[in-house]
């Protein structure tokens, strides 16, 4: 078919009735017409970008049943819940599912109604499941998180090679490929791996505008990610950590200080770490702290806030882990907490983890190049949005994107940076550079420890040079330090500092020194902040919220399912109660409206009785997010 067989306005007409969204994004218009036109593509857009929309809008358009290729179970039942609630037939095959409702599920699609079929890789390429496919006609394939198919991508799976086999069992079938994070390395590779012919390849803007990115020098990183949590009371947040072990110790922290966290990590009980997941779903749990292990797997829309108390690995796991924050289009905060320490840390991880597995410490060197990419974007205070959009090979226009603590101006550096550097460069060389970080510190703290009276560094010039400084900032200041290539670090189980050239220049006066910190005074709000809650009402958006948490414990369902924080900005904004009111705002479908219009208008108008407020407010439009955000 070409393009004049689907104009745009045909495209949107179902749109429109199941999603309530009114215009599509460029891109998403460009990936929705491939697979109407069942033309191989792979589509990169970044968590939130609208990706599922793609896939979902050819299936109903065309009355076909496509597969969707999903890594975890509980993505799949999201999505499948998602569509029900918009009047979509989907349906998920999976493990988890006892006999007789993976018997039920087979006859549902043996009908050929089904409009979507989400399967795990390991299921779909089974005999069974391939053969039933081929009866009935199966002629488009989406593979979601796609870069786990190349071993250049930063999350590869085995069982997702398997997946090459498609093209040869399925010929006529068109296979479109869907990622967040691909750099044009990994593109390629997934065109070769899954055997893609004449694809479209269709990359969106990598640049998230509703995230404010912050790096901060983690200096006390229990109290540092408190404080954030504490921002945002009451709103969805992610903390990331690196071990299970810190998940666990920052959770209990959280709770400690009153917040409402649990951890979550691979080490868990399974039906443990179902409920932790449920729980956070249902918004009956505001904060989880997790590793990576949590990551594709939630589908929260409005999570407001991304804490990294640790470095990710490489640029491409942060971009994939920040954008679990603000799906639903509104504003939200990724804050890393960062320390050179961290760099080392990952290092020793990559090199234990190749000894185990009996490979050449060379094998570590890729791991290696990515992670220094992040030490890069970490280490170098630059326009956050900028460096990520750069990194993904695209051009970033703006001179100052007004939504990163660079832009934002909310860090500064130590007035007396170089002097402080010099000394304790020179407490380096005064220990002979025979001892790390935490030695060195005592030293220039002017501690009196067992370990610096043995080797009578009391006695030397610079113990207490930096008497009264804290010791977490002084260790963050020589970690800065060695990411500035101005001091080294010995690898191995007791790694020592050591001078280089650079070194030597800084403590001659050859050469300056910038040591940053984070500004005292309070944090900006950005522009899109103020504009998102502009004309909302506040209280009865915290009303609806309540409703919309008393509907899906109901039904079983994650609150984001019945409707996202956009769209109840909207309604708090507008008040709606008729047909044409709600069909006006983003994200009411006709099925929501027939579903939820009678129940959350009369909320409103018990509200807007009480406050002696006028419904259906013509004055204020509907001003979620700027495009489908599905």
């Amino acid at each position: 078919m070409t393009d004049t067989s689907w104009p745009l306005k045909r495209i949107l007409e179902p749109v429109r009735r199941y999603w309530g969204f009114d215009r599509l994004r460029p891109m998403q218009e460009e990936a929705i017409r491939a697979g109407l036109e069942r033309r191989d593509s792979v589509v990169v857009m970044p968590t939130g970008g609208g990706k599922s929309l793609c896939y979902q809008v050819p299936a109903v358009l065309a009355e076909r049943t496509d597969v969707v290729v999903s890594p975890l179970i509980a993505l799949m039942k999201d999505q499948v819940d998602g569509l029900r609630a918009c009047g979509v037939h989907a349906v998920a095959l999976h493990s988890a599912m006892p006999p007789e409702a993976r018997a039920q599920v087979e006859s549902e699609i043996a009908t050929g109604n089904c409009r979507l079929v989400f399967l795990a890789p390991e299921r779909l390429m089974t005999g069974r499941c391939l053969e039933m496919l081929d009866r009935i006609g199966v002629r488009a394939f989406a593979i979601d998180e796609a870069h786990c198919i190349s071993h250049w991508g930063h999350d590869f799976r085995t069982e997702y090679r398997k997946l090459a086999l498609l093209k040869q069992r399925f010929p006529q079938a068109s296979i479109h490929a869907f990622t967040a994070t691909a750099t044009e390395r990994v593109r390629e590779d997934i065109v070769t791996q899954l055997g893609l012919r004449d694809a479209r390849i269709l990359v969106g803007s990598f640049d998230r505008p509703n995230l404010v990115y912050r790096v901060i020098p983690r200096v006390d990183g229990f109290q540092q990610v408190a404080d954030v949590v504490r921002r945002h009371e009451r709103q969805a947040v992610i903390v990331y950590c690196l071990s299970r072990k810190d998940t666990e110790a920052m959770a209990a922290s959280l709770r400690a200080g009153g917040a409402q966290a649990r951890h979550y990590h691979a080490g868990m009980e399974p039906d443990e770490r179902r409920q932790t997941q449920d729980a956070f779903a249902q918004e009956k749990l505001d904060v989880i702290v997790a590793t990576v292990a949590f990551g594709m797997g939630i589908d929260r829309s409005d999570v407001r806030a991304v804490i990294h108390a640790t470095m990710p690995k490489s640029v491409e796991h942060y971009q994939q882990e920040t954008g679990r924050a603000g799906r639903d289009g509104l504003e939200a905060e990724c804050v890393l907490f960062y320390s050179g320490a961290d760099v080392m840390r990952w290092q020793s991880l990559f090199e234990r983890s190749a000894a185990q597995a009996g490979l050449a410490p060379e094998t570590t060197q890729p791991q290696l190049a990515l992670l220094h990419e992040m030490q890069r974007f970490s280490g170098v205070p630059a326009c956050r949005h900028r460096a990520l959009v750069e990194y993904f090979g695209q051009t970033y226009e703006q001179e100052n994107c007004g939504a990163c603590d660079v832009c934002l101006d909310e860090v500064e550096g130590y007035a007396d940076a170089t002097e402080t550097a010099q000394k304790i460069l020179s407490c380096v060389a005064r220990v002979d550079q025979r001892f790390g970080a935490g030695h060195v510190g005592d030293v220039l703290l002017g501690s009196n420890t067992e370990r610096v009276l043995k080797f009578r560094h009391h006695e030397l010039s610079t113990h207490g040079l930096l008497k009264g400084t804290a010791k977490k900032a002084l260790t963050n200041m020589i970690y800065q330090l060695i990411d500035q290539r101005l001091l080294e670090r010995s690898d191995g189980e007791y790694p020592v500092l050591k001078l280089n050239a650079a070194s030597l220049e800084v403590m001659r006066g050859q050469r300056t020194v910038r040591l940053m910190q984070p500004k005292s005074a309070p944090l900006k709000k950005t522009r899109f902040d103020e504009e998102s809650w502009e004309g909302v009402d506040r209280e009865l958006f915290e009303s609806l919220r309540t409703l919309r948490r008393e509907i899906a414990k109901e039904r079983g369902v994650p609150a984001y399912v019945i409707f996202n924080d956009a769209t109840l900005r909207d309604m708090a904004r507008v008040r709606p109660t008729s047909k044409e009111s709600f069909l006006a705002v983003r994200g009411v479908g006709e099925k929501k409206l027939a579903d939820l219009g009678a129940v959350f208008g009369t909320r409103i108008v018990e509200y807007c009785r009480e406050h002696k407020l006028a419904c259906d407010d013509s004055e204020s439009k509907p001003r979620a997010t700027p495009a489908a955000a599905k």
